[in-house]
Order: C-alpha cells, then sequence, then structure tokens
C-alpha cells in the first residue's frame, strides 16, 4: 500500500501540497501496530523532498506508562464513589429484620435481642447509653426508662439507614449519614494499586499485542490476539495488586465513620495473616481472576473490533474502503493512523465505554463473589470441636452456587448497576487518555528527532 512520490510525475506544487495533507494526518495519527506497512504517500522511517524532512519515532515504555497513570488518576476520582456503592450492596445482608425487631419489641431485655446488623439510633436530640454499652444508645426527649418498643423503632430507622435499595439511593445515605467525603472511602489504596497494574497492564498489553518477539503476535491470529494478549496481562496485574485491593475492598465496605475505617481494616487483615498466613492476603484471587481474566479479554477483543468497525464506517461514509493486503486489522490501524484527534478520541470513547459495558455484565457473578470472599471474617475455632467451613470458604464454583441457591439468579448480579455506571466511563476515560497520551508523547519525540537531524 506504501508507495513513494514520483518527482517526474508530480509537480513541485503538487509534491508540496501532498506532503502538508500527509503531514497533517500523521499529526493526528493513532499508534500503528508494531511492524506495519508505512502510512501511505511517505516512505518508511524518514521522507525527504528537498528541504521538507518527516520523522517518524516510537514512545517508549515510561511513556506509555505516564500515558496510562493520567488516565487511572482522573478515573480513580471519577468512579469511586460508584465502586464504595456497588461493595456496600453486594456486602450487605439480604435477610429482612422484620422478626428480628418484632423478637426485641417485645423482649423484657431488648438489647440482648438487637439484630446482629442494627445498632439503635440517635433518633432524638438527648442520647444516652444504657448498661455502659457504648454499642447500642437509645434517643428519647427526656431521660427515661428503657422501652423495647422504642428501641424497636430506632432499629428500625437505623436499618433504613444503612440499606440501600438502588444505586442512587445508596449514594444520598451514604452521603447524608456518614459524611460525602466517604464516597471515595478507598481512593488512597485504589490509587497505589494502579501503579503496579497499570505498568503490568498497558504496557504488557501492547507487547503481548504487537510486539514481533511476543509468542501471541507469532500464534495467535489477529482476530483473537486482543482476548489472549488482555487476558494474559491481567493476570500478572491481579497477582501484584491483590493484597491492595484487599485493603481497599474492606475499607469500602467498612460502615465506621472519621478516620477508624483504615484502622479497622488494618486489624482484620492482621488478625487474618494471624490465623491463615499471609497466602490469605490473597485471598479471593481466584474469583478476582475469573473476573478480571476474561473480563480483559472481552474488553480489548471488543474494544479493537468495535473501534475497526467505527474505523470502516467513517471510511465509507467517505466513499472510500479499506484496501485490504493481508491483515484487515492492520488495514485498520492504518487508516486508524490517518484520522485526526478528534475522531480517534470519539472512536476510543465509544469503543472502550460499550465493550466494557458489555464485559462488566457477563463477569458480575464473579465481582460479587470475590467482594463476599474478600470482606469475610474469620469467626475462629473452638479447640477441640470440628468448625464447620462457612460458604465464603467453600470453593469458587460452590460458593457461587451457594448464592444462587440462596438468593437467586439475582444474587449474582447484586450491584450490576453501580459496577457497570462505574465500568464503562472507566474504560472509555482511561482508554481516551491513554491515546491522547501516547499521541502526545509520540508529537514530543518526532519534533525533538527533527531538530537532532536538523543539527
Amino acid at each position: 500500500m506504501s508507495r513513494r512520490w514520483d518527482h517526474n510525475a508530480e509537480s513541485d506544487s503538487e509534491l508540496a501540497t501532498a506532503l502538508e495533507r500527509d503531514r497533517s494526518h500523521r499529526d493526528a495519527g493513532y499508534d500503528r501496530i508494531h511492524g506495519d506497512d508505512p502510512i501511505p504517500g511517505i516512505s518508511s522511517t524518514i521522507a525527504m523532498t528537498g528541504d521538507v524532512e518527516d520523522v517518524e519515532v516510537d514512545i517508549t515504555a515510561g511513556q506509555k506508562m505516564l500515558s496510562a497513570m493520567s488516565g487511572s488518576l482522573l478515573t480513580s476520582l471519577l468512579v469511586t464513589p460508584l465502586d464504595v456503592v456497588r461493595v456496600r450492596l453486594q456486602s450487605q445482608p439480604t435477610q429482612s429484620p422484620l422478626a428480628s425487631i418484632q423478637r426485641l419489641a417485645a423482649s423484657s431485655r431488648p438489647f440482648s435481642t438487637l439484630p446482629p446488623d442494627l445498632g439503635v439510633a440517635a433518633c432524638c436530640r438527648e442520647v444516652f447509653f444504657a448498661n455502659n454499652n457504648a454499642e447500642f444508645c437509645l434517643a428519647a426527649p427526656k431521660m427515661g426508662e428503657v422501652n423495647s418498643i422504642g428501641i424497636a423503632e430506632c432499629a428500625v430507622q437505623e436499618h433504613q439507614k444503612r440499606t440501600f435499595n438502588s444505586t442512587f439511593d445508596g449514594l444520598r445515605k451514604i452521603a447524608r449519614n456518614e459524611g460525602f467525603t466517604t464516597l471515595w472511602r478507598g481512593l488512597s489504596p485504589t490509587l497505589v494499586m494502579t501503579v503496579p497494574a497499570n505498568i503490568i497492564y498497558f504496557t504488557g498489553y501492547e507487547w503481548l499485542r504487537s510486539n514481533k518477539q511476543s509468542p501471541i503476535y507469532r500464534t495467535v491470529s489477529d482476530n483473537y490476539a486482543p482476548l489472549v494478549a488482555g487476558a494474559t496481562a491481567r493476570i500478572l496485574a491481579a497477582g501484584v495488586v491483590s493484597p491492595i485491593e484487599m485493603l481497599r475492598t474492606r475499607m469500602q465496605a467498612s460502615r465506621s465513620t472519621g478516620g477508624s475505617h483504615f484502622m479497622e481494616a488494618m486489624k482484620g487483615i492482621g488478625e487474618m495473616v494471624s490465623s491463615h498466613g499471609y497466602g490469605s492476603l490473597w485471598r479471593g484471587l481466584a474469583l478476582t481472576l475469573w473476573r478480571d481474566v476474561p473480563f480483559s479479554g472481552i474488553y480489548w477483543w471488543g474494544y479493537e473490533n468495535m473501534r475497526g468497525a467505527l474505523t470502516e464506517a467513517r471510511e465509507r461514509s467517505r466513499g472510500r474502503s479499506l484496501e485490504v493486503e493481508g491483515s484487515r486489522t492492520r488495514a485498520r490501524s492504518r487508516s486508524q493512523s490517518r484520522e485526526n484527534h478528534t475522531a480517534t478520541f470519539t472512536d476510543s470513547f465509544i469503543a472502550g465505554a460499550t465493550s466494557g459495558a458489555v464485559a462488566s455484565i457477563l463477569t458480575m457473578p464473579f465481582d460479587v463473589g470475590k467482594t463476599r470472599r474478600q470482606i469475610f471474617k474469620d469467626p475462629g475455632s473452638t479447640p477441640g470441636i470440628e468448625r464447620v467451613l462457612a460458604p465464603e470458604e467453600r470453593s469458587m464454583p460452590r460458593f457461587l452456587w451457594h448464592i444462587f441457591r440462596e438468593e437467586g439468579i439475582s444474587g449474582l448480579w447484586r450491584g450490576w448497576i453501580p459496577r457497570t455506571l462505574k465500568v464503562a466511563p472507566a474504560c472509555a476515560i482511561m482508554i481516551s487518555c491513554y491515546e491522547v497520551g501516547k499521541r502526545t508523547f509520540r508529537s514530543v519525540n518526532e519534533r525533538a528527532e527533527r531538530k537532532r537531524l536538523a543539527a
């Protein structure tokens, strides 16, 4: 597809116009797969016509990592509130507390019959503690006798504050009852987690996908290379950041206020390590891999194909067709490299959001299982008594079957709305920022190379 300009056939003015048009395409270009044919109308590395010189250079792995990090920061700030709500929805009890509250109202010892997930809310202006038990308090307009019915009414109010009926209900209740900043709980470990994860994930994917030394590049067809490369890169990244993700999940699941949620999460992890060893830090990794590996494969395969379809549709709308010589994927890449900035950003955003949403919905059961296993608190063991394994301690298929049997199909997709609302824009923002960052660094490198050659 590449061809050189014929000086004998073209006038100087036509040549200058063509080179200027080619340069404008290149400045708004999209990274081409390594080893592809060059852009039409220009030779592979350096094209010279009189005083005109055009240079192509690659971007470094460090520049790719910085591009990924810019997207990670923006994505984390925007979607962490939805992630907090997702974790709360997945971890909140499914049983109605009605029976427990009825028993509490009829009991002569109300505090001993409180539902396990309820305290007594501060309903009125004056609060006093009963029996020196700071966990339970009763509010009343006057100091008086502890009343079981009053405790039950306050317990109902507390339950309503803690129970989320929808994504937006969760956002509203968390902000109102726990503080607006609680919606960004777990942001610090999230940002720490993205550093090694994105270094491995994005640079790993590009190397596996496009480098000639990659076994996937050599053995897997272009149609399925994104799926295999994305899944492989995710395995490495998930293994590295799994302990940090556990800390983040426990912090987001905590309903404590102030700064105690971090210490509470660290204390729980410390007790878990003392009982089960350091290997327990990777508890839920199998479920994480069951979720993230197919997610990454589906996402990258869908992204590459959808973006390619958008490229072909744009070419057809212009009355052109892709010149396929060997690989349709490489032909799409050559066409994408000639698109302007707006088209590149738009295509990346649409393809990333759509593919991310589909992958999120398909892998939702594994996300539910992962969350519940990571927030599971070990009840401990009694000497001489054989303890029955909790559902969270069983194998992944048996645990998911337990959820399906007890809660139905809806239990496996609990929290799918906040997760999809988080994942779709996150994928769109991440891939768009990544592509824009790479293009920026490529332009910087090309200008530096031109100055070096001109010196």
